[in-house]
């Protein structure tokens, strides 16, 4: 190789190494820039004062209505409906008259049967004074008693039958839409309406087991139902199933309300919840105010400085890591990180970082209510 070739490699070796030193320099220099930029630049933020709340602690679930006593009321025996005494939807007494099966036939054989045993009587009464004076002997006399008891049993044994054909209510409640008719020949089984108890009225629902210390029978209860969005109903835990599902590891709890209006039915979805353990002092933020990251929660606390932008104070951004606790609307618990009384950004944060300068506007502030409505409700 001649000294001509080698000196002109050393120079491009060197060229090369001034274009990638430079473009290093470039480099470093602009993140510096642009550094300096975000840092000496004043973002627009939302912010809010901590405050402390009384938060009781509420175990929620979602729940189901069923009746306290329900039942399809039909007929242990057939036969054709000769009068309907009730209407759809009313309220009967227990042993209130509903329906009138036909029994001109079996009236007429129960005239029969007590005809019967009327004679059987007689004969035996009259047998039974003939006994005394050895007219008659013991054998007859015992088969006389016989026929005669025999008799009055029939007898009751049609009543019987006349009896469960004319059906009434086993209990007291409200019915359902009828589905017979006058003349309709219905068999045993045959489902005639519908019967509820609606007042007292049962939910059932389910908890963790975790959550098994914090019930207690007797314990007051509420629930609200999308029917009644504005109505609270208000109970008590009856019984809580001495058994855990195996599959979901939930207890059942039945709770008791005694739904006077009867506008609770059974069937429905309905949320419940109840109040576990003491009120508790924690300070709350809005949700927003948090920004979750794998590596912890954070938030942006501000300090006001002595610099103004556009007539507003310039307040200095530092970035703290929080432990936070339960939830409720749009209101999240810290349990510590910030103290009450402190300042912190509830919503710009992808606009900061530590130390960052901001200016507050909260004229687009996010809600922080426990109990957020939808617009138009």
């Amino acid at each position: 190789m001649t000294k001509a070739m080698i000196k002109m490699l050393l120079a491009v070796f060197i060229l090369f190494g001034a274009i990638f030193a430079w473009k290093v320099y470039s480099s470093i220099s602009n993140k510096y820039h642009v550094f300096s930029t975000l840092k000496d630049r004043v973002e627009t933020v939302s912010a809010t004062e901590t405050t402390t709340s009384t938060w009781q602690r509420s175990l929620s679930a979602v729940g189901s209505v069923r009746t306290y006593q329900g039942v399809n009321v039909t007929t242990e025996l057939g036969g054709m409906i000769e009068e309907i005494y009730f209407q759809s939807g009313e309220k009967v007494q227990k042993d209130q008259l509903l329906v009138q099966l036909d029994i001109s036939t079996d009236l007429a054989k129960l005239h029969s049967l007590e005809a019967e045993a009327n004679l059987a009587k007689i004969t035996y009464e009259r047998n039974k004074k003939q006994h005394k004076i050895g007219g008659v002997s013991q054998e007859t006399l015992d088969e006389n008693e016989a026929q005669y008891k025999s008799s009055v049993a029939n007898v009751e044994e049609q009543k019987a039958t006349i009896e469960k054909k004319t059906i009434k209510a086993p209990f007291a409640g409200k019915l359902g839409i009828s589905l017979i008719n006058v003349g309709q020949y219905i068999n045993p089984g045959d489902p005639i309406v519908n019967l509820e108890t609606l007042s007292p009225i049962y939910v059932d629902f389910y908890l963790p087991q975790d959550d098994i210390s914090l019930l207690s029978v007797g314990a007051p209860i509420s629930l609200t139902v999308d029917a009644f969005a504005e109505q609270t109903f208000r109970g008590t835990i009856t019984t809580i199933n001495p058994i855990v599902d195996s599959s979901s590891r939930n207890v059942q709890v039945e709770a008791t309300f005694m739904n006077e209006e009867q506008q609770l039915l059974p069937g429905m979805f309905v949320h419940v919840s109840l109040n576990v353990g003491k009120p508790q002092q924690y300070i709350t933020l809005p949700q927003t105010a948090i920004s979750f990251n794998p590596y912890g929660d954070i938030v942006y606390t501000l300090t006001k400085t002595s610099q103004t932008s556009n007539e507003k104070p310039v307040w200095t951004a530092k970035e703290l890591f929080v432990t936070t606790g339960e939830t409720r609307g749009n209101q999240i618990a810290v349990l510590s990180g910030v103290k009450a009384g402190e300042t912190v950004v509830t919503s710009g944060q992808v606009k900061i970082m530590n130390n960052s300068k901001v200016v507050i506007n909260n004229s687009l502030a996010p809600s922080d209510a426990a109990k957020p409505q939808v617009e138009g409700e």
